[in-house]
């Protein structure tokens, strides 16, 4: 099996500027010699609470956010020192799915508008029937019907929002999704929905994920390798089973207490 994200010692930093009479501090290590590979197909779980760098790792490998020093590898290519123009391409290929559903959707644009605009980037090729008949598609697969894409984010429930996000993410053909808490913002019935949708999409298009989320109870669900994160560092790693039946580090012990017992 194969490597398709590979991540060798990155660090993000923020400078604490200091102000009037009030020295500079030292920098926030957000992220700190962080180390992990995601194998071709499968999903890496990266577990940690609220401030232990998760999303910030997850927002440096697309780019988002810039790297204090390190190297992420896309198959076997270095993306951290390509430019904006060289990484274009690539981000087709690795997208995210963010937490918040509602607040990653233009309140603005119809649903139809929302899925087509990275097809029109993307896939110039296709004309406006073709791109209506993709997006119909999508929202079948995502389990709407094909009318939403008439109607606007704010007339769809969390569920259905994080579904509409999927879609969109899905429109490119992407081969690595970041799915960055997913689930944190729904309903306990609906996480359930959404976490098996990803499963049987990763299972139908060959996907391989980095699922992000600080309930190690969904991680184990989804993942077949976890990472524990805690101030910014990897705290432990190992697959779900050696990680949630046998923990080595005291803050894992403490992170599977956490989880509720039906």
């Amino acid at each position: 099996m194969s490597s398709l994200v590979r991540v060798q010692q990155l660090k993000v930093h923020f400078p604490v500027r200091g102000g009037f009479l009030r020295p500079a501090g030292e920098p926030i290590k957000a992220v700190d010699d962080v180390s992990f590979v995601v194998e071709e197909g499968r999903t890496l779980g990266l577990v940690g609470e609220s401030g232990s760098g998760k999303s910030t790792v997850a927002r440096t490998l697309l780019k988002l956010q810039s790297a204090t020093s390190g190297e992420v590898f896309y198959r076997d290519r270095e993306v951290l020192q390509l430019s904006e123009s060289e990484f274009r391409p690539l981000r087709k290929d690795m997208q995210m799915i963010f937490q918040d559903p509602f607040g990653s959707l233009n309140p603005r644009m119809t649903i139809e508008e929302i899925i087509a605009e990275p097809l029109r980037i993307h896939f110039k090729q296709l004309n406006r029937s073709d791109r209506r008949e993709k997006v119909a598609s999508l929202l079948s697969r995502v389990g709407l019907p094909s009318e939403s894409m008439w109607r606007y984010p704010h007339e769809f429930s969390g569920g259905q929002r994080q579904r509409i996000g999927i879609a969109r993410a899905l429109a490119v053909e992407p081969k690595f999704l970041i799915c960055d808490e997913p689930v944190s913002a729904l309903d306990v019935s609906v996480q359930a929905q959404i976490i098996n949708l990803l499963k049987d999409l990763q299972s139908e298009f060959q996907l391989t994920y980095l699922f992000i989320a600080h309930d190690l109870a969904v991680v184990e669900h989804m993942s077949d390798e976890i990472i524990v994160m805690h101030l910014g560092r990897i705290v432990e790693q190992g697959t779900a089973v050696q990680v949630c039946e046998a923990p080595q580090h005291e803050y894992t012990r403490k992170l599977l207490a956490a989880v509720p017992s039906l």
